[in-house]
């Protein structure tokens, strides 16, 4: 299952996320998604866990839970939609 981790602190790594999400269960891939320009947080990112069960679990328990000085926002990912591309200056 993947899953959308949002709001997250701008210092956090993936080995940070990661580990949040492997108290739950195994952890495929944690992966925090940077700002191409700045190299900086966007503040949110991905968490891919192969159990379901494991996977609904730590979506109802770090919802909203204090993470790094945070409330998480966590649910499931919803498919990428498909949107034209900005032009870039």
């Amino acid at each position: 299952m993947n899953i959308y981790v949002g709001n997250l602190s701008y210092r956090m790594t993936d080995d940070e996320l990661r580990n949040a999400f492997a108290e739950f269960g195994a952890v495929d891939s944690a992966k925090i998604i940077m700002d191409r320009d700045t190299g900086r947080s966007k503040g949110f990112g991905f968490v891919e866990m192969p159990n379901q069960s494991e996977a609904e679990e730590a979506i109802k328990t770090l919802n909203d839970a204090d993470v790094g000085g945070r409330n998480l926002r966590v649910n499931e990912a919803r498919p990428r939609e498909d949107r034209p591309r900005r032009a870039r200056p």
